[in-house]
């Protein structure tokens, strides 16, 4: 468990010290991100005060963890794990993607970034490729990272032929990354939200290996292939997020970007599917399910009866041209994303407690 400790510890020093050294680094290049400003056609939340602002400083986050994980294997003198490093390949992948679109924002100052299509197709290269490695690298009991089977707490019956498998890993990376891209609005609240769903995984993880079946076959064992290492990288995202925080609460001086959002939305979704628990992620992750939804309800709602659901979606942006006030409204949905992540956590334990049965 030492590893998992050196992990958060490294990847809270990287948040704490690295950020206001890119915060540095950024505003002495002018670096700072478009924002929205009103039109004919639309309102936006009054963020003026914002302009100005760095960002990327998911860049220290995604710098954080893989450190975090580096240093952690160094120091129990251990070898990384497939497992561990397609979760890490997931994240830095579609941190790139963000980058791609933060570079976009700050050097064209286009405050849309990417065109949506582009997005999609870069997140569609890195989720494939995760996708067809995941079912490879079986170890010596025959148990790759994934499975093709759809997971709720372990394996469930459903296992899907191969390119169904491939869609699915698209959709849940399109899902996660685009969930925390969406709840990044307002100062803190995807970072916190962040770091409660991966606190909660490293609980899940940490759960799993002391209830392994590479242990022999114990009752409700859990046929997870590496969920120590697992446990590492979700207890240096935590750490990563914590430090970021301290630098991104209101009045944020630096801004996550999609480097950071696409990036934390990519770890979600392979902790997930590595950890055999891609529908409990809909519990953990609530908040950004919430947030999602309301933009799906908003733009249908829009297209059918040209009449909005919201005064603007994503959902906290509602909360604010109702006149709440911002750190109010981070700090609810902070309390609503530890409800779903205690939610998650508690249907989890009851599974094992019924034998399997939840």
């Amino acid at each position: 468990m030492r590893l998992v400790l050196v992990s958060a510890a490294v990847g809270l020093l990287v948040g704490l010290f690295g950020t206001p050294l890119l915060i540095r680094l950024l505003r002495a290049h002018g670096y700072a991100q478009a924002i929205r400003t009103d039109t004919d056609a639309a309102t936006y939340p009054a963020h003026e005060a914002k302009r100005g602002t760095p960002s990327m400083g998911g860049l220290t986050i995604v710098g954080g963890t893989l450190l975090g994980y580096a240093l952690a294997h160094l120091y129990g003198v251990t070898s990384p794990s497939a497992s561990g490093l397609l979760v890490l390949f997931l994240m830095t992948g579609l941190a790139a993607v963000g980058f791609a679109d933060d570079y976009i924002k700050i050097f064209k100052q286009r405050s849309t970034g990417l065109r949506a299509r582009t997005k999609l197709v870069g997140q569609a290269v890195v989720s494939v490729a995760f996708a067809l490695l995941s079912v490879q690298f079986a170890d010596d009991r025959g148990v790759a990272p994934a499975s093709r089977a759809i997971s709720f707490v372990r394996d469930t019956p459903w296992v899907l032929p191969t390119a169904a498998f491939v869609l699915w890993v698209y959709v849940m990376v399109a899902a996660t990354s685009n969930g925390v891209n969406l709840t990044d609005g307002l100062d803190g609240l995807a970072t916190g939200a962040s770091a409660i769903v991966f606190g909660s995984y490293v609980v899940i993880s940490i759960w799993q290996f002391t209830h392994a079946c590479s242990d022999g076959l114990l009752p409700k064992c859990y046929e997870v292939r590496d969920p120590l290492d697992l446990a590492v990288i979700a207890a240096g995202l935590v750490g990563a997020c914590f430090g970021f925080l301290w630098w991104n609460a209101s009045p944020a001086q630096i801004f996550m970007g999609d480097t950071g959002s696409l990036a934390l939305g990519g770890a979600m979704a392979g902790l997930a599917l590595i950890s055999r628990t891609e529908l409990l992620l809909v519990l953990l992750g609530g908040l950004f399910v919430l947030i999602t939804a309301s933009v799906i309800l908003q733009v249908a709602s829009f297209r059918l009866t040209r009449r909005r659901v919201f005064l603007m979606a994503p959902l906290q942006h509602h909360f604010e041209m109702k006149g709440w006030g911002e750190v109010t409204i981070v700090i609810r949905f902070w309390i609503i994303a530890g409800l779903s992540a205690g939610l998650g956590l508690g249907v989890f334990y009851a599974e094992w407690v019924s034998g399997g049965l939840v």
